[in-house]
């Protein structure tokens, strides 16, 4: 019994500890840095025009006839094989040393 009842007075102790976590915890603490919307701000900050975000930009050295191609070739069933690029094939498949 006694035992419990000192297993119960060190949960309240601990408890009681980390409630005042809190108030050290360096995003809950008041006047210091807190991280709403950074994401948005980084990607902002790293545009080179923050106007692109909003509403983006042409292209302007091609008049899209390639890019109408493609797509159609693409609706069609009619994609271009890519070229052989010299490399071996990858297969998929297991390869290792293992007996059968």
């Amino acid at each position: 019994m006694p035992n419990r009842i000192i297993l119960t007075a060190m949960a309240v102790a601990g408890a009681a500890l980390l409630a005042g976590c809190d108030s050290i915890d360096p995003l809950q603490r008041e006047g210091l840095w807190t991280p709403t919307h950074v994401n948005r701000a980084n990607t902002t900050l790293m545009a080179a025009n923050p106007a692109d975000l909003v509403r983006g930009t042409g292209e302007t050295t091609s008049n899209g006839v390639l890019a109408a191609a493609a797509i159609d070739r693409l609706y069609n069933n009619k994609v271009k094989k890519l070229p052989d690029s010299g490399l071996s094939q990858i297969q998929a498949g297991s390869q290792g040393g293992g007996s059968e």
